[in-house]
């Protein structure tokens, strides 16, 4: 990332899948506390504030600050099903900036140790309209059953260095899925019907030829497959990517 980054619509590639990936982890803690008949999942992530999915009875948002090793700012959008489920509530009408918190919360907890601040409930559009040009963007879906009842969006300022330093380090209490690759091949559906205990499916890798180590399915870096007591581990003799060995430093 450089010093010329003004806004979502100056972002690499590579920075947004990084961001989003922490974004979609911060939305689907929000979501876990998100009053719904249903539980709530994360759809596919955007950073173009005039594309922002929003469900179609938006009732209302509440918005909150950032701080700490992020700062910036969530808005958090409901639906008219959410709203009306804090309003009947069994214990009677709860305010709804005060109800959605502990989800805000849960959310910032996962960047980091970041705190929330001057929550409070605002127009939808307004509310996304104060998160316009003043950081990374990245706006999230949260559906139920299919049915969208609520959006989770946040710009964090990152640092403006020459280095992907900044958005990296927004990985640190990311759980992230690693797996290790031996090879692969193409067979035809046929094929893979006719397939019984026994049989030998040929790789497209040499035996001596090292495996990959792939992390959310990007290619990190490649090793010997060795035993550690009894499990198979990777014993890792080439690192692939520049953002591997940044994490690697992190």
């Amino acid at each position: 990332m450089t010093s010329s980054m003004s806004g979502p619509r100056a972002d690499s590639s590579q920075d947004f899948q990084t961001v989003s990936a922490v974004v979609t982890a911060a939305a689907q803690a929000a979501a876990a506390l998100v009053p719904a008949a249903v539980e709530l999942v994360p759809g596919a992530p955007v950073n173009d504030p005039d594309r922002v999915p929003l469900p179609p009875a938006a009732a209302t948002a509440v918005s909150a600050g950032l701080s700490g090793e992020v700062s910036g700012d969530v808005v958090l959008v409901l639906s008219s099903d959410v709203v009306e489920a804090l309003a009947n509530s069994p214990v009677g009408p709860m305010d709804v900036a005060a109800a959605l918190r502990p989800a805000l919360e849960a959310a910032a907890a996962t960047l980091g140790r970041v705190r929330v601040a001057s929550e409070r409930t605002e127009e939808p559009l307004s509310a996304l309209d104060g998160l316009r040009d003043k950081g990374m963007f990245v706006a999230v879906p949260l559906l139920a059953g299919g049915e969208h009842q609520a959006t989770f969006a946040i710009q964090v300022t990152l640092p403006t260095t020459h280095t992907q330093r900044g958005s990296l380090d927004l990985l640190r209490h990311v759980a992230m899925e690693v797996t290790v690759e031996i090879g692969r091949t193409r067979m035809t559906v046929q094929e893979l019907l006719s397939l019984h205990p026994g049989e030998v499916v040929e790789l497209d890798r040499a035996a001596s030829a090292p495996a990959d180590l792939l992390v959310n399915g990007t290619l990190i870096a490649r090793g010997e497959v060795v035993v550690v007591d009894e499990d198979f581990g990777l014993r890792i003799s080439e690192i692939v990517t520049d953002a591997a060995q940044e994490l690697g430093a992190a």
